[in-house]
This record gives C-alpha cells, structure tokens and sequence, in this order.
C-alpha cells in the first residue's frame, strides 16, 4: 500500500511534551531536536516513541497461549504487529507439561535471537503456586517442589519475564494448603530464587481468610526481592489485577444490570476523592492498601484492567491517580475464543466478560484499543495514559534495553479524529534520533 507522509510537531515521551517534529514518509522516521512543551491537549497530534504494551493477555485470535505446545510464535508476532503492540502472552501451565515448556521457551529464546520475535517481548505464567485460584484452570493450580521452582526460575534467562503467585499460599487458608509437601520452599527462598533468575513475582490471587495478614506477607514478599541480589533489569515485583481476587473493604465491580442500579449511590458512598494512602486500608482493605503504597514508593509495578467490568472504571481510575501513574500499567487479561488454558468458557448477555462453568469469572474479551478507549471516556488524559499502556511498561519490564525490541525507533503517530484521538500508523524504519522510553 501507498503511505502518505504522516507529520506532528510534538513528542510525548515519559519526562514529557516537547516541541519536535516527527514524520515517518513509509521507509523512515524523522525525529528532530526539540525543547520542552506545555500541557498536552487531546485534540491535538502528537507522537509517541513506543507502543502500548498488551500486558497479561491469554489469547490473541482463535489461539489460546497455554496451548503453547501448538503456539505459532512467528504468528502472533505478526498479530501483535498489526495491531501496533508489544504483547506478553500470559499462559497457564499444568504439571504434567512443565517439561513442554520448558521445550517452548527454548524456542521462544531462539527465535527472539533470531530477530524473528520483536514484538514479544516475554512470557508470563499466572500460576501455578495460587491460594485462590478465581478463574484459573484448577489443573494448573500446584506447588511445585524446589527442583521445579529451580527449572522454572531458569527459564529467567529464556524469556519469562512474571510468575504470577499468592503471597499467602503457603498459609491454612489457601487452597493449596493441604498439597504441600513438608520440604515445600518457603516464600523466601522462592523469592529469591526467582529474582536472582531474572523472573519477578507477580502478586495475586490472594485468600480473603486473614487480610491483615496477607498485607503483611505482601510487605515482607517486597522486602526480601530488594533484598536480592540480582542483575534484574526494572521491577523487582509486579501484580496481575488490582482489587480482583483479593479481600476488599469496597464493592469494586457491576456486572449485571441489578448491580448497575445501584452502582451511582454505591460510588458516591465511597467518597473516592478522599481516597489517601494513609487510609486506604480502611478504604479498599489492607491487601490493595499494600500494594497501591508499595506502588508510590516504587518498589511495585502493579497491573490494572481497564474493561469497566473486572473493576468499576471510576475507581479504576481514582486507583490511578492515588498511585500517582508511573508504577502502573493498564492490562486486557484478554482471550478471543472461548477456550483458555484447556477449558470450555462462555459468554453471559450482561458483559462482555468471559466465565468458567459455575458463573466465575476465567478473562476479559476487550482489546487494548477498546481500554484505551474506556479510560478515556473516564478522564483519564493523555500523558498519564500513555504511563498507563506503555511508559511504566517499558520501565517495568526493562524493554529500553531489550536487545531484541524493534524494530529501533518504533513508535506510533497519535492524531485526532471524531471519535477522540487515535493510533494511525506504527512505524517500522530506523529513527534519527532514536528515543527509547526510559
């Protein structure tokens, strides 16, 4: 196809607006010297020099990631291109076949040293140590053995970028309690294992059992991480959703038409602009309150759904701004078809969420474009949204310094349109200057 020259006069990158002008003619991006801007209007063009970053998605298509014995990893390198995103594929992983992945993320490490995969930037597993396992496949829901945590801390330096795991899994409430072995590791020494591998834990799937004492694990879960040594680039410690599946004090979500009558006087019962980190515990619950504080320190990177149904978008939105942006990224927990991790979902008339058998929640079906979109409609303007779906991103996961990431200079042109500002090209040339978000 034939590519009009595209140009705007101003960069958005992670310190701010500056005056530039970037143009990409369909073979090469420009980018020129500039100097700082003011305020950004949403009505006005701009570039910006990344790409939203599709984190925790199970499935793109008609695939489902934790069929990765089938997962055409090239494919979805080509999906996640013509979408203009870098996608983390997260998948789930059953016992029997921890030997497959590790066959798998051998061949993921091998086609990213190849170039072929520049916009997969890592794998993540939502298990399997969980003590609640909400919508997760209950298959992949085990404790490993210390050798098994050992392979899996190993697949570090392959590409497996998260584990996703319950801080209070170990303790009498969890549903694995019961499982264990008495030489299972202890937290700890999963920990550290993991992070010295290059692998950050990812909190979630909490019990609701002792909320105090799952916050107080979360603290301690944090605090031996920066305590490890390790050449882990970016986060120490990440998180899947905030509020889902873990104990609240609030009614975070409206799903059905009968708690949507209520949601307005629900809202305003909360009294979201006095929501501050010295009383989010009374708030939101300890569990949240942790991780949100953990989060304005700096020392988490927490991940937020932005589809209105896994959490309410007001206070999607109100969680960010109490954050502060730069220690949280927007995540879809995406899947296209109806199956995931092996089993059969479906979709109910009053959402567009998927459920397992029995009414739980397993994913959402809202790609990344429709969050951006909704996270708009709440107010949420442009530099803090592009914190949320790329920056913090990019700093969390280390991707500046991907030596695999391109292609070099890839960004996206943002112009306005009637329906709201809009993505309108990704670029594929060499920039000149190149300019990476930090």
């Amino acid at each position: 196809m034939a590519w009009r020259t595209l140009a705007v006069n101003r960069v958005l990158r992670p310190d701010g607006l500056h005056a530039q002008t970037a143009s990409w003619d369909g073979d090469a991006l420009t980018v020129d010297g500039g100097v700082p801007a003011g305020e950004l209007s949403t009505g006005d063009g701009y570039f910006v020099p990344g790409l939203p970053v599709e984190m925790h998605c199970h499935g793109m298509g008609a695939v489902d990631f934790s069929d990765f014995a089938t997962l055409d990893l090239v494919e979805l390198n080509s999906t996640s291109a013509a979408e203009g995103v870098l996608c983390v594929p997260t998948l789930y992983l059953r016992h029997d076949r921890l030997d497959e992945f590790v066959a798998f993320m051998r061949t993921f490490d091998e086609l990213r040293r190849r170039g072929l995969l520049p916009y997969v930037p890592g794998v993540a597993l939502e298990g399997p140590l969980l003590a609640s396992h909400g919508g997760t496949p209950a298959a992949t829901v085990w404790p490993p053995t210390k050798r098994e945590w050992e392979i899996l801390a190993g697949l570090g330096r392959l590409g497996l970028v998260y584990v996703v795991m319950s801080p209070d899994a170990l303790t009498p409430g969890s549903d694995l309690h019961d499982r264990l072995d008495r030489d299972h590791p202890d937290m700890a020494w999963i920990v550290r294992m993991l992070v010295e591998n290059g692998v950050r834990p990812a909190l979630g799937h909490f019990t609701r059992s002792d909320p105090s004492g799952s916050a107080a694990l979360v603290n301690d879960l944090v605090a031996t991480a920066w305590e490890t040594e390790t050449d882990l680039v970016g986060a120490r410690v990440v998180t899947d959703h905030l509020f889902n599946d873990m104990p609240l004090t609030i009614k975070h979500s409206f799903r059905t038409r009968r708690a949507r009558a209520e949601r307005d006087a629900t809202i305003a019962a909360y009294d979201l602009s006095s929501w501050n980190l010295a009383d989010l515990p009374e708030q939101v619950g300890p569990v949240p309150a942790a991780i949100m504080r953990l989060c304005y320190e700096g020392l988490v990177s927490s991940c937020i759904n932005f589809d209105g149904e896994h959490v309410d978008l007001t206070i999607a939105k109100r969680a960010v701004e109490v954050i502060g942006g730069r220690n949280i990224m927007l995540m879809t927990d995406r899947c296209d078809s109806a199956r995931l991790g092996g089993q059969q979902l479906a979709r109910g008339t009053e959402n567009s969420l998927w459920y397992q058998d029995g009414g739980i929640v397993a994913a959402g079906s809202q790609p990344l474009d429709q969050q951006i979109a909704n996270a708009r409609s709440v107010g949420v303007g442009e530099p803090l949204l592009w914190d949320l779906i790329s920056f913090t991103a990019y700093d969390a996961l280390g991707l500046d310094r991907d030596p695999w990431l391109g292609p070099s200079g890839s960004g996206c042109f943002v112009l306005p349109s009637d329906g709201g500002p809009r993505r309108t090209a990704v670029l594929s040339g060499p920039a000149e200057p190149a300019h990476a978000p930090r």
